[in-house]
């Protein structure tokens, strides 16, 4: 049986964790505030080393691509050891709301198979657009509307859209996840006013997916407000995807610290940082 409360001991930062601040996705609690994902790395034993150094709980897994052994997934699900990690399944590569359904209901079976019994998240992806990657907000309701019925924990990617964001909270969705740029293009967080207008209007964790690409724009998105951050092309594509993953997951920790520290306001003109009273008289 899969613990309720996972232990972070992967890595050894040198911030010191608030242990009352704690990530909840439908009643079960995380200390790391970093997903990844288990894609587009070289080989199986760096992305074990990747996701440790990362410190994160929850990792992502393709459905569609590791039940039709596509390249690169062969064996994946095999290859990570599930009782450290969390498997949250995704139905990446469908472009219906129909075929997204069918993928979740594989994923939640695969989660049973790989020890999990009571895992019924899903990263629920409909992406009919094949340029740009981009998520159809129609096809990601109707199916979240048919998921949530099912019983599934739904985390559906979608545009950095508050009304949308707010819709699939009220179907019952346990996240948001929108995207910051497109996936895997590294461009950052494009739209920052959205994302912080869904952390204001949102009572479900916000999860930052795809976009990110240097540490720097990931303690950024933490610091907008963001929950959580989902982050997979900049870790495994990085030179040294481990050493990526560590600086990710102490990016993510700084950010979120950050914000709880509560920054200072924005000043149109300086303000010395010593005091001009009680000077030394010349």
């Amino acid at each position: 049986m899969i613990a309720n409360s996972f232990s972070l001991a992967s890595h050894d930062l040198s911030l010191d964790q608030n242990p009352d601040d704690v990530l909840e996705i439908a009643g079960r609690k995380f200390r790391s505030r970093l997903m990844t994902g288990s894609g587009k790395y070289a080989d199986f034993e760096i992305m074990r080393q990747a996701l440790a150094a990362s410190g994160c709980e929850i990792v992502t897994v393709a459905v569609r691509r590791v039940q039709t052994n596509a390249a690169g997934h062969q064996g994946l699900a095999e290859a990570i050891d599930w009782e450290k990690y969390w498997l949250l399944p995704n139905t990446a590569g469908c472009q219906t709301a129909d075929e997204a359904v069918r993928v979740a209901r594989l994923g939640r079976e695969m989660a049973k198979i790989l020890g999990q019994e009571d895992n019924n998240f899903v990263k629920l992806e409909v992406i009919p657009d094949l340029k740009y990657l981009l998520p159809d907000p129609l096809g990601t309701c109707k199916a979240a509307e048919q998921l949530v019925k099912e019983g599934f924990a739904v985390l559906p990617y979608i545009n950095a859209d508050p009304r949308l964001a707010k819709t699939l909270e009220e179907i019952g969705c346990v996240t948001v996840m929108p995207l910051g740029s497109p996936i895997g293009s590294g461009q950052g967080i494009n739209n920052a006013a959205n994302i912080r207008i869904i952390v204001e209007e949102c009572h479900v964790p916000v999860v930052v997916d795809a976009g990110i690409g240097v540490p720097s724009e990931a303690a950024a998105a933490m610091e907008l407000g963001a929950d959580c951050l989902l982050i997979n092309t900049a870790i495994a594509c990085a030179s040294n995807p481990v050493a990526m993953g560590r600086a990710m997951g102490m990016a993510t920790e700084a950010g979120r610290t950050a914000y709880l520290s509560g920054r200072i306001p924005v000043k149109a003109y300086a303000s010395a940082s010593s005091p001009l009273t009680g000077l030394v008289a010349k």
